[in-house]
């Protein structure tokens, strides 16, 4: 029989004996790093997606925090006379516009021409009046009714447009149209070497003349020489439409402003929850939230949750514009209370919400950073570049780099020493073989002799 021994010999020292010890080995050593690994990964995944609540609460409260918001300008017209746009911080009133008349081009058509007929006997020039300027225009007994018409596009062209109307067959005019309005906008055509057709001079005809715009604002008659009137109240351009009356009202531009409150609580309330769900305590792994025990993560959110109460500099509270988070931290706004504000004294509300002089009941002036600046600093401490935030995603780098870096190590000592041991048992089970075979051999012998002499 074969020499063997407990846990060696020949057929014992095997690869799937190695894979056990080494599964035992990495089963202690390694996957606790795995696990660390994976947990910090989850840290990171969840991290990100605090991060992106994060970003669209601070872009919220910045659209809150600009002065510009609450100079914005909203326009009611009730009729189809007037169309009309406020710009930024333009006066708030309500106005009627009665149109009386709209302002005309001034439109010129030349006499009637034959397809090939040309406009001169002979070489000179003419001298075109439009829009109160005045073109020399140089002409042949060459030149076409369409040639002139090209050199009149080319040299006035920013005062009158030339075109060529086919009136009928065989009879072709030149139109000239003024491209502005009004009564200022007269056309004429001065042959100055007396050798061009009549048919452009003495033959020109008003088929519309040019005339003012005229309008009353509020009862007072007004006149212009364009229907694009932006010189009436600073900040408003008005366009005339049609002749009647039409109401308008310019007001703060509320819905743009209720817009960016309804962000901002909806991002709000958005982040606040994932910071509840991260931060959650359980003694149920299950429940408990992955950043339940850091204090930057948590710390974050007491920040939130208590802010609404602590800005106001001194003059009072988001609770006082109609804002309120209830027993689970959501924030609610009550809009008719802050259309009410508004409605008031619209210059204390854009004063308290982002900044200026807030003046009391008292009479008694403060100037404010505003609310939603103090909140933007508040959350600027976390979010920006590196910020508390931003270092603890520093932190947690460094941590996994950490992980990643002892796996890395342990996996190399566990690969040199299972090397080691595969040589070793190599070595023995080519003994143990050798052994086995001089064994055999011996009996083999043994055995040969225990026959001869028992024969």
């Amino acid at each position: 029989m074969g020499i063997s021994s407990l846990g060696v010999g020949s057929n014992i020292l095997t690869q799937d004996v190695l894979d056990q010890l080494r599964d035992a080995d990495e089963a202690g050593l390694i996957r606790p790093i795995d696990l660390n690994i994976a947990n910090e990964k989850d840290k990171k995944a969840a991290y990100d997606v605090l991060d992106a609540h994060m970003k669209n609460l601070t872009d919220a409260i910045n659209e809150l925090k600009t002065p510009l918001l609450y100079d914005e300008r909203a326009t009611d017209v009730s009729g189809s006379s007037v169309e009309i746009t406020a710009s930024a911080n333009s006066d708030i009133q309500d106005f009627t516009l009665n149109v009386t008349q709209l302002a005309t081009k001034q439109i010129e058509e030349s006499g009637s021409f034959g397809s090939d007929e040309k406009i001169a006997t002979g070489s000179g020039s003419m001298t075109l009046t439009a829009g109160g300027e005045d073109f020399t225009i140089d002409y042949d007994d060459t030149m076409t009714l369409d040639d002139l018409k090209d050199a009149i596009n080319e040299k006035a062209g920013d005062n009158v447009n030339a075109t060529i109307v086919q009136v009928a067959s065989g009879d072709y005019r030149l139109f000239l149209n003024s491209t502005e309005t009004g009564s200022n906008q007269d056309i004429k055509i001065v042959d100055n070497d007396s050798t061009l057709s009549t048919k452009l001079t003495d033959d020109l005809t008003a088929v519309q003349t040019g005339v003012d715009a005229e309008f009353e604002f509020d009862g007072q008659a007004i006149t212009r020489h364009s229907n694009e009137v932006d010189d009436l109240v600073t900040g408003y351009d008005i366009t005339l439409k049609e002749v009647g009356t039409s109401d308008v009202s310019v007001s703060q531009n509320r819905d743009n402003i209720m817009k960016r409150i309804d962000s901002f609580v909806e991002k709000y309330n958005a982040a606040v929850g994932e910071l509840e769900s991260l931060t959650k305590s359980s003694t149920d792994s299950s429940e408990r939230g992955i950043f339940s025990g850091e204090s930057t993560i948590k710390n974050l959110k007491s920040t939130l949750e208590d802010i609404i109460g602590r800005v106001g500099g001194g003059v009072g509270s988001l609770y006082d514009f109609g804002f309120d988070v209830d027993k689970d931290g959501k924030m609610s706004v009550d809009k008719t209370l802050l259309n009410q504000k508004l409605d008031d004294d619209p210059k204390n509300v854009e004063a308290f919400f982002s900044g200026g002089d807030y003046t009391d009941a008292s009479g008694t002036t403060t100037t404010l950073t505003g609310a939603f600046g103090e909140i933007a600093e508040a959350v600027d401490n976390y979010t920006k570049y590196n910020g508390m935030l931003d270092q603890y995603k520093e932190s947690m780098n460094e941590q996994l780099s950490a992980f990643e870096d002892r796996k890395t190590s342990m996996t190399k000592r566990l690969d040199d020493k299972y090397a080691i041991l595969k040589k070793q048992w190599s070595s023995y089970d080519l003994a143990i073989n050798k052994l086995n075979s001089a064994s055999s051999m011996f009996i083999q012998l043994a055995n040969a002799n225990n026959s001869q002499n028992n024969s």
